[in-house]
């Protein structure tokens, strides 16, 4: 049977469902609509702070989730009210998150929907829009590689099509053949950019043919049609594993968020949006049919009413938040109970390069739900061979080739962590982390202090100079990271701690970079156990000792430190491999400092604002009273890495250390 609204604005066709579905529909589009026009209300009394409306288009987020199992993941947006009300989520802990109270989801670190949740399997967005996408990549992929025949929806609006994010994740999907929905919300505008400055095309879905994708354009104001279209597609989707690209024609009712107004829109497009409530017009349907009375209607508000009035009460009720500084600081990482493992026998001279590949690959044996990504680190086993054999012995499913995509590479590595598995991630070269810059300093650090969700996710990040590779490919760029809180940086000299520290990264339930320094690949052997191990992080090595001054440094610069004391063979002093970088092991640092008396800090990065600077000032906070000399930082020059092997030369402070190191000793 095919049924036509009164007002004949919207048509809805009922085939296959009974009453008490177009019920549920009906209650599930109503409720998010009285808490919005709700919302509206304590905007304009002061008492929430932003509110960012989704009048309009409720039926697309309602009717979204509705057509997906409560097991399987959704990734809404700002707008997408409907999908938390949906999964039934209780409403006083929406108000307490939306008022910064410790009961909503983020315990006040973060506002409105900003927030995930495990409990009900649902990812919130970050502001910069493009990144949930890529995530839901990786949430698909785990359902994918555990065989559970479950469907990720994530959604992102009409101007979120302009981001790179949704190109990128859109191919990957497609080329991984993801079980992805991806749900544009085509309103109209961004905040008040209208469609035709976004694209250049007649609809969104065109552009799934350009990724091979398949793709359809559904009524986004039609609770019915979304409801009805999306479960069969969800359904065909479970069968048959594959990423959708879903277009919602609908339009934004209030402006971006309630500051920015709408008079950027002429007023005859908001009359006739207007004739296409998708509430009004659905509840007209119903009573013309009737399966809705004046009475029912009647009753299903006041008890909707009455729910948010109590849930308001709770959320008002609840006291402010009191900020403690220590739970802060420890909700910055999720807790790591490291395991000290040590039982080996046999050693094995190895190089560097080997140490980083034996670590890999006895991960791999030990986690099974472990999965390598890169570029060309299948088959052709990586830019620098270190995945070499491993598709034979692990296979494609968990060694990855990827598309040229940092962003959507280490943002499916964060979808992985959600699904409860581990990723390692080959960067070809550490220079190419700023193609995925931002969700690793705003998506992967900031998750578990945001709403306590961890991101286990390893990126390896081969790096430095040396080796006449330009500006491009050389490159140690460390300090970009140590800054972001959330994350850790581990940076070895030598292929024992390679090992070690790779495996502990691996074990961390934390994002770690791993910076693999390029020059000490095949330069560096070193004996190692041919067994599993770990070393622990925050830990630096005491390499020799000394009473004249203390010498500070990690990666490729211990060795030249090395060979600087080699060539100076009267200077006696304490040299710590600081190993790992957040973590610093500040005690060993002061320890020495108080000892020595003078400390000299080195590294291959460019000096200003490089890690040195932040350990200088930390030795002149704790240790000043026991220094006889200025604390003195060594690092390249202050330009990119020139490629010109005696350009590169200069480039590198090597050389100028050991003039700063005799001047130190004799100050």
């Amino acid at each position: 049977m095919s049924n036509t609204s009164a007002s004949n604005n919207i048509i809805f066709t009922t085939d296959h469902l009974d009453t008490n579905i177009l019920l549920d529909l009906y209650k599930a589009i109503l409720r998010p609509r009285l808490i919005e026009e709700k919302m509206l209300v304590l905007l304009r009394q002061g008492k929430i702070s932003k509110w960012f409306s989704g009048i309009g288009q409720e039926a697309i987020a309602v009717g979204v989730t509705l057509a997906l199992n409560n097991d399987e993941y959704i990734l809404p947006m700002h707008r997408n009210l409907g999908v938390f009300t949906t999964r039934n989520i209780p409403l006083y802990r929406l108000f307490a998150q939306w008022q910064g109270k410790a009961s909503g989801f983020t315990k006040g670190r973060d506002r409105s929907f900003h927030f995930g949740t495990q409990e009900y399997k649902i990812v919130g967005m970050i502001s910069h829009l493009g990144p949930q996408l890529g995530v839901a990549d990786g949430i698909a992929l785990a359902s994918k590689l555990k065989n559970s025949n479950q469907v990720t929806a994530v959604f992102t609006g009409e101007g979120g099509t302009s981001e790179g994010d949704f190109h990128e994740a859109l191919n990957v999907a497609s080329v991984w053949q993801l079980p992805v929905l991806f749900c544009v919300e085509n309103n109209g505008y961004g905040l008040s950019t209208p469609t035709n400055e976004q694209y250049n095309c007649q609809h969104i879905a065109d552009k799934g043919i350009g990724y091979g994708m398949e793709s359809h354009i559904i009524d986004g104001n039609n609770i019915v049609e979304v409801y009805t279209k999306v479960s069969d597609i969800a359904n065909s989707v479970r069968n048959n594993p594959r990423p959708v690209l879903l277009e919602f024609k609908t339009f934004r009712m209030r402006g971006h968020e309630e500051a920015s107004g709408t008079k950027y829109v002429p007023q005859e497009l908001m009359d006739a949006w207007a004739l296409k409530d998708p509430v009004a017009n659905f509840e007209t349907f119903l009573k013309a049919e009737g399966i809705l009375t004046e009475t029912e209607e009647a009753s299903i508000k006041d008890a909707f009413l009455n729910e948010i009035n109590e849930h308001l009460h709770i959320a008002f009720a609840e006291e402010a938040i009191i900020p403690y500084e220590t739970i802060e600081l420890n909700d910055v990482y999720q807790e790591f109970n490291y395991q000290n493992v040590t039982n080996y026998s046999e050693l094995k001279e190895i190089r560097f390069i080997d140490a980083i590949s034996e670590s890999l690959k006895q991960s791999m044996t030990r986690h099974q739900d472990l999965i390598l990504m890169g570029q060309d680190i299948a088959e052709y086993g990586g830019a620098f061979k270190i995945t070499e054999g491993f598709v034979e012995q692990f296979g494609k499913e968990r060694v990855r080739n990827t598309p040229i995509c940092e962003s959507a590479i280490i943002e499916a590595a964060m979808g992985l962590s959600i699904a409860g598995m581990k990723s390692v991630v080959e960067m070809q070269f550490a220079d190419f982390i700023s193609s995925g810059f931002n969700p690793v300093v705003n998506y992967l650090s900031k998750s578990h202090y945001r709403w306590g969700q961890n991101a286990q996710v390893v990126l390896r990040m081969p790096c430095g100079g040396g080796v006449a590779a330009g500006p491009f490919h050389s490159q140690t760029n460390e300090a970009w990271f140590t800054k972001t809180p959330g994350l850790k940086v581990v940076y070895p000299a030598f292929p024992y701690d390679a090992k070690g520290l790779l495996n502990t990264a691996i074990n961390d339930p934390n994002p770690v970079l791993f910076f693999e320094h390029k020059a000490l690949y095949r330069s560096i052997r070193q004996e190692v156990p041919t067994d599993y191990y770990t070393l622990p992080f925050g830990e630096a090595s005491l390499i020799r000792e000394g009473n004249d001054i203390t010498i500070i440094s990690y990666g490729a610069a211990v060795h030249w430190v090395l060979e600087t004391l080699d060539n100076n063979a009267h200077i006696q002093a304490d040299v710590i491999d600081l190993r790992t970088l957040q973590p610093l092991d500040t005690e060993t640092i002061y320890a020495s400092v108080k000892k020595t008396g003078k400390a000299i800090i080195l590294h291959e990065d460019t000096l200003f604002g490089g890690i040195a600077s932040d350990i200088s000032a930390l030795i002149m906070e704790h240790c000043f009273e026991y220094l006889d000399a200025p604390v003195k930082r060594v690092g390249s020059l202050e330009t990119p890495v020139p490629f010109a092997p005696q350009l590169e030369t200069q480039y590198l402070p090597k050389n100028r250390f050991d003039i700063a190191l005799n001047e130190l000793i004799n100050y």
